[in-house]
């Protein structure tokens, strides 16, 4: 039994995988931007091999460093645990590196340490991207092992700009005894306390340190980097005070959040919107203009709405939906929902709802809108921003995280009432040039007023007036959306 409890900490399973098929693709998409994952080898100062991995943008944008977070797997974790990481930084223009630790994955070693020769191996890793002139900041993320491992060497190394702490653990010598009580060993305190001076001996002789040393609450008060907290209500394997503990001794900048599930179980989307929001924060990613976005994409410009900053994918689609139906029922008798191919991009879609020629032909045609657009667009502002705020659901597919940071819900509704009557006459989401011309100062003859009237019940017309209407609606629950989210994740 012994020897299954000293496996239990120096030797647990180890995660065996296929790099090509449980990685990132060498090259993929996110959120309508094309990234990398770069493979290495590093060596750490014990001479073994440590494979790891670099999320990236491809291309990488020209001299513009961008800030980097370092993943941290748990015991029996891989590069592989990085996979949601890179899902929520990369819109961000985070790049994020990953590697086996020693002992661990693919990488060389026979046992890990919890924390203890791991910390070199990170050492290893920061230093690589400290002589990569394309990096600028770094942060640490860790679970579990992991987290203690970022917590150990950024007492060591203040230059890391921030740390997200996963159930970490405040002392292993109390973890272990903690965990004779969870798996219910029958044993006396004192038979116990012998075993583990025993195992203390076998692990230092085997694995080269000693489990004493393992104690999170000696460096905490000595570390000022500014550091997340998170950690599982439920957690069995380590409880949820020893994050409490360590939170407590801290001297950084901190902030603790716990959620529901156990010590394996999957994060909550709140917690890894307050992630993204930290590092955000504390690596202040530079903002990138799309340098390679097409003609199309130019055209019909978001403005400062971004896809995939802080963006759920899932609800941009169905918006789309609803403006494709906006494009093609004047034309179809056909009830069906149409179609939208998630798997394209921006523009693409942007011009299959509305081509240039089909909108410049809709602006000619009723030039004599303008007016009426304008007390159409005031009549039910309150309306608008209650229907935006049915689109608040959201799934850990989600490609945006939350990565453009806003005010609270009034500033969001004050700014959005200030860009309608700041631009009444500009149709927000496709930015066409032709909408920002000068519109008659004549008030229109009564002819005329009977022609707008006809005019008004045309199909074209009623295709022009739903296109307006959902491209509103669209920027209102994009504004709304990532408002909301970062209040309920703070």
């Amino acid at each position: 039994m012994i020897d299954q409890f000293i496996n239990f900490v120096i030797r647990p399973p180890r995660a065996e995988y296929n790099p090509d098929q449980y990685l990132w693709e060498r090259d993929f998409t996110l959120a309508g931007r094309t990234y990398k994952r770069e493979d290495l080898e590093l060596k750490n100062a014990r001479g073994h091999t440590l494979l790891c991995s670099h999320y990236l943008p491809s291309p990488f944008p020209e001299d513009t460093p961008l800030p980097c977070v370092i993943y941290c797997h748990g015991n029996s974790g891989c590069r592989a645990d990085a996979n949601e990481a890179a899902v929520i930084l990369l819109p961000s223009y985070i790049t994020v590196f990953t590697l086996d630790f020693s002992g661990s994955g693919l990488s060389d070693g026979d046992y890990v340490s919890l924390g203890w020769h791991e910390r070199d191996d990170l050492k290893v890793v920061v230093s690589y991207l400290r002589s990569n002139k394309n990096i600028s900041r770094i942060g640490l993320w860790g679970r579990s092992m992991g987290a203690v491992t970022s917590l150990l060497y950024g007492a060591e190394d203040p230059s890391i700009a921030g740390m997200v702490l996963d159930s970490a653990f405040s002392n292993l010598y109390d973890l272990m005894m903690e965990l004779v009580d969870v798996y219910k060993i029958r044993l006396p305190k004192f038979t116990v306390k012998m075993a583990v001076q025993y195992m203390r001996r076998v692990i230092e002789k085997k694995a080269k340190f000693d489990i004493m040393d393992l104690n999170c609450l000696q460096v905490a008060p000595k570390t000022y980097i500014p550091a997340l907290f998170g950690h599982a209500s439920d957690d069995r394997f380590i409880q949820y005070h020893h994050s409490d503990l360590i939170f407590k001794s801290y001297v950084g900048d901190k902030n603790i959040i716990k959620f529901d599930g156990d010590h394996n179980s999957s994060r909550p989307q709140f917690y890894y919107d307050s992630v993204s929001i930290f590092f955000y924060n504390v690596l202040h990613p530079p903002q990138i203009s799309s340098a390679h976005s097409s003609k199309l994409e130019k055209y019909y410009d978001l403005g400062d709405l971004k896809v995939g900053a802080g963006m759920d994918e899932s609800l941009l689609y169905e918006i789309f939906t609803g403006l494709h139906s906006a494009h093609t029922d004047a034309g179809s008798s056909s009830s069906a929902p149409p179609s939208v191919s998630t798997t394209k991009s921006v523009g693409e879609l942007l011009s299959e709802i509305a081509p240039v020629g089909t909108v410049d032909s809709m602006l000619n045609e009723n030039n004599t809108l303008s007016s009426l657009e304008t007390s159409h667009l005031q009549d039910k502002p309150n309306g608008q921003n209650e229907e935006c705020c049915s689109y608040t659901s959201s799934n850990r597919e989600s490609w945006g995280r939350c990565s453009s940071l806003g005010g609270s819900d009034e500033e969001s509704s004050a700014d959005c009432t200030a860009a309608d009557n700041g631009h009444q006459n500009t149709l927000k989401v496709f930015a066409t040039p032709l909408r920002s011309m000068k519109q008659k100062s004549a008030e229109p003859s009564k002819e005329e007023k009977k022609k707008t009237t006809t005019v008004l019940k045309k199909p074209k017309s009623e295709k022009f007036e739903k296109l307006e209407a959902l491209s509103k609606r669209l920027r209102l629950c994009f504004l709304k959306r990532v408002n909301h989210r970062r209040h309920r994740s703070s």
